[in-house]
């Protein structure tokens, strides 16, 4: 298992163990945390899954691909950071892993 903490845009923090082999989102939705709608279920079609992945995490999480570059036009606040979290794999290597959702996901 490896540990994901999940900080709402107040600060409210979120630590769950998330299963290898899912994503970051559905972690998120399998353990109930706010700010992660998913409204496609994971298919990289609505970006209701934007997350900032921490910036000593970016590396570790992979780069955008086309797709996900593209569903990202459609998401408020995108920055540098920004990925949806249906497109990140988890791994025992993403064990700390940190992730922000925006303000607009609230």
């Amino acid at each position: 298992m490896a540990k994901i903490t999940y900080i709402e845009h107040d600060g409210i923090e979120h630590t769950v163990e998330v299963r290898p082999g899912l994503s970051v989102m559905e972690g998120a939705i399998k353990n109930n945390v706010p700010g992660i709608d998913a409204d496609c279920g994971g298919a990289c079609a609505c970006a209701t899954c934007h997350v900032y992945v921490d910036e000593a995490w970016r590396e570790a999480t992979g780069t955008q691909s086309a797709m996900e570059e593209s569903m990202l036009d459609f998401a408020e606040a995108v920055e540098d950071n920004s990925r949806l979290s249906c497109q990140i794999r988890v791994t025992e290597a993403l064990d700390g892993l940190i992730v922000r959702m925006p303000e607009s996901q609230h």
